[in-house]
Formats: structure tokens, sequence, C-alpha cells
């Protein structure tokens, strides 16, 4: 007996169209993701690349300023830098210098607590 298609339902005839489409669509949607996955890691790309260029470039700047500001911090030219703007300064007699110790680094069981006066414990310090 020949089948009536007449009799059968919507989805029965639209299903295995219907199976395909969303097939077609999750593939796809899956090869335009990993298209705009691998656009997206060579622009990372191509920006580190950027960036560590600009690195190089910030770093050999910051060396040329770090030795311009060692020239400028020299003796020598401060000396020249006094005189240029006649400034009068001189270097002070020893008797007006005052050698100062180094400060020792202690462990933090050595000291002081935050409350207590540390400077009044030191020996000819006392500021009374």
């Amino acid at each position: 007996m020949a089948k009536n298609r007449k009799n059968e339902s919507v989805a029965v005839r639209f299903g295995p169209a219907l199976k395909a489409f969303i097939i077609c669509l999750i593939i796809g949607g899956a090869a335009v993701g990993y298209v705009w996955q691998k656009s997206q890691i060579d622009q990372l790309g191509r920006q580190v690349t950027q960036r560590e260029s600009q690195l190089l470039e910030l770093n050999s700047q910051n060396k040329k300023l770090r030795d311009h500001l060692a020239t400028l911090r020299s003796p020598a030219q401060l000396t020249v830098r006094v005189q240029k703007l006649n400034l009068g300064l001189i270097v002070p007699p020893p008797n007006q210098v005052y050698q100062l110790p180094e400060p020792v680094n202690r462990s933090v069981a050595e000291r002081v607590p935050v409350n207590a006066n540390p400077v009044s414990s030191r020996a000819g310090l006392a500021m009374h």
C-alpha cells in the first residue's frame, strides 16, 4: 500500500531539513569562531612586537637620561654651573662638615616599639 504524504505530520517532513540546517549552522559558526580567534591571535602578536620595540626604545631613552643626569650631578659639572651662575658657593672647611654614621639594619626583634621614645634612649642625643 502506498503511503499518503497528506497524512504525514509537518514535523516528519521538515525534520531532516531542520537537522541539516542546524548542523550547517553549527559548522559555520565554528568556522567563523575559528577565523575570528586566529585574527585575534595575529593582532595580539603584532601588538606584542610593537610594545617590545617601544620598550627597547624607552629603555634606551632611560639610559641616555640616566647618563645625562649623572653628568649633571658630577662635582665638576656642579662647579662649572655654580661659577656660571655666580652663586658664590664654596666647599666648606673640614671643621664645618659633620660625618654621620651609616644606619645599621637591625632585626625585627631588636627594633624599638612604636610607642617608645628612641631619642631619649640614645646616649648624647637626649633633647630635654
